[in-house]
Formats: structure tokens, C-alpha cells, sequence
């Protein structure tokens, strides 16, 4: 096999199709020539109309909800190209669905996120560029080359511009333990300080927040997370920033808007006067909420495609 296509082409399922295409005109190129629907039963049909034979195939396709459907299509896609002698095909896979369930959390529970890898592998692809995953070693689950880019890398610098560094009247905030790492990049790049809430999760989706570490009181705060799923965590977080730790005000940002359930509701009644998400899943319809804005994160991934394809260092991208 070539170790790269002799050109590239970008290809989008259904999920995203606006972000691929941000891509494919990023890269002077049109989108490529695919159909991608169903048949009358619900199978996925795929139907590549441009030939393919040696290039270095991307495939642009977030497995958010449809979660299963969106899935299903990325992979009989990859497998077409394959078929169809793809030089190489890579999965761009903005937001990685089943992440979460990463590991086993009581007696018989499946490992979705490893199955998931395992089925982006046999499906063909050669190696897979995402964002955030909510887990970093969910690389270690792939036995092809994944690079993980940081959504940080898009929001530092909007902030940095927006509150400007140092500034005395900010503080950073992790809405529970699991993004003090991702928060942790904030405070160091804009020079801020750090807080943390501490919260007990009593099921899933259920949180109770219990304890703030770090002095907020009478400052803006910027909760920062890696993804806003049914905005339980985030609400419950800002909420007793506010009332119990006493700070003025709350804005939010995160990679991933998945805003499933009753995310909209809650965050249109929270005292979040502003969330900044990242277009890796489409904010379309009863999502888009004055309160959200969305950042473009086209110019990450054509750049990370570009040096992909030319076989230069990806890991600057990650700083």
C-alpha cells in the first residue's frame, strides 16, 4: 500500500455536512460526489459517484445523534472507499460518539467506546482524526494512528481576545474533577486563577453539586467542560458558583454541544449568560438559543488534513 493518496478528497455523510464543506473549501477543493441515504427499510445506502483509486480519502462524519444512523454511514463509507482502492482513508470524526462509556462501572457493562474502535478498524479506515475525546487513552483503543485534537486551541485565543490576560476580575472553573486538566490549560495560557466544583454523581445524568475549591467570590467565572450533553453538570455548577460561592456572573464553553433532552430548557433558565460551543455537532433548529454561540473549528481540522497528507507533525496542533 502507498503510505498516502496521490490527492486528497473530502467526503461528508449526513451529520455535519456544513463543517465538511468549511473543510473542503478550506483546502481549494469541492466536496466530494457522494450519496447518503436510506433505503425503504432504514438500511444506509452509499453511493460514491467519483472515482477514488489512489487518493487520500477524509471521510467528515460527527457520530452524534442519530448516534447509530450517522455511525452505520461513516462506516459502510469507509468500507466503499476501500472497496474502491482508496489510497488511504482517514475518519474524521469531529465528536466520537460513545465515548463515554470507556470503561466497565459495574458487573456486565459493555465497553461501547473499545467496540466502536474496533468497528472503525475492520471497517478499513487507516487511521482517524477526531477532537476532545472525552477520554484521552480512548486512543490506546485503536491499533491505527488517532490524533486527538484540543478544542482549547479554538477557545483560548477567542477568550484570550475577549477578556484580554491577567485579568483580575476572572477566574477559570472546572464544573467537576474530570475537567481539571482541560480547565487547567485555561488558567496557564490566560494567566487566571483556578477553581473547582466537587460534585456526587447519583445516577447518570443526575448530579448534586457539593463543594467549591477556590475563591470566586465577586468574580466572573468561566466554566469550562468538553462537552454540554443534557446541561445537568453545567447548570447545577453555575448555580452554586453563584449562590454559594458567591460570584457575579457565569459564561460557559465547551467543544461539544451535544444538548440532548432537556439541555435547552435548562440552560435557557440558568443564570449561564453566555455558552461557546464548537461546530464539531451542528447547533440547528430549537438549539440555536441567543445565549449560544458557535465557533468554527474548520480551519483546525484542514490544517491537521494538510499535514496529514504531507506526512509533517500533526503535534503542534495539540499545544
Amino acid at each position: 500500500m502507498i503510505p498516502h493518496g496521490n490527492s486528497i478528497k473530502i467526503f461528508s455523510g449526513n451529520s455535519n455536512p456544513a463543517l465538511a464543506l468549511q473543510i473542503a473549501s478550506s483546502l481549494g477543493l469541492e466536496l466530494g460526489k457522494a450519496v447518503v441515504t436510506k433505503f425503504s427499510d432504514g438500511e444506509i445506502s452509499v453511493s460514491i459517484n467519483e472515482t477514488v483509486r489512489g487518493a487520500d480519502v477524509f471521510v467528515v462524519q460527527s457520530t452524534c445523534s442519530p448516534v447509530n444512523d450517522n455511525l452505520m454511514e461513516m462506516l459502510i463509507m469507509i468500507d466503499a472507499f476501500r472497496r474502491a482502492s482508496a489510497g488511504r482513508v482517514t475518519a474524521v470524526m469531529p465528536y466520537f460518539g460513545y465515548a463515554r462509556q470507556d470503561r466497565k462501572t459495574k458487573a456486565r457493562d459493555p465497553i461501547s467506546a473499545k467496540l466502536v474502535a474496533d468497528l472503525i478498524e475492520a471497517a478499513g479506515a487507516d487511521r482517524v482524526l477526531t477532537m476532545d475525546l472525552h477520554a484521552s487513552q480512548l486512543q490506546g483503543f485503536f491499533n491505527i494512528p488517532v490524533d486527538n485534537l484540543l478544542g482549547t486551541s479554538v477557545l483560548i485565543p477567542y477568550f484570550a481576545d475577549k477578556f484580554g490576560l491577567s485579568n483580575d476580575s476572572l477566574v477559570v472553573v472546572a464544573p467537576d474533577l474530570g475537567s481539571v486538566g482541560r480547565a487547567r490549560k485555561f488558567t496557564e495560557r490566560l494567566d487566571l486563577p483556578l477553581a473547582i466544583v466537587d460534585k456526587r454523581r447519583q445516577k447518570a445524568n443526575v448530579s448534586e453539586v457539593m463543594n467549591i475549591i477556590g475563591d470566586v467570590r465577586g468574580k466572573q467565572v468561566v466554566l469550562v467542560d468538553d462537552m454540554i450533553d443534557t446541561a445537568g453538570t453545567l447548570c447545577n455548577a453555575a448555580s452554586a458558583l453563584m449562590t454559594i460561592g458567591g460570584a457575579t456572573g457565569v459564561v460557559a464553553c465547551a467543544t461539544h454541544g451535544v444538548l440532548s433532552g432537556p439541555a435547552i430548557e435548562r440552560l435557557e433558565s440558568s443564570c449561564i449568560s453566555e455558552i461557546y460551543l464548537l461546530d464539531t455537532v451542528p447547533v440547528t433548529g430549537a438549539k440555536k438559543i441567543d445565549k449560544i454561540k458557535v465557533l468554527p473549528v474548520a480551519s483546525m481540522f484542514t490544517e491537521a488534513i494538510k499535514r496529514i497528507y504531507e506526512e509533517v507533525s500533526v503535534s503542534d496542533l495539540f499545544l
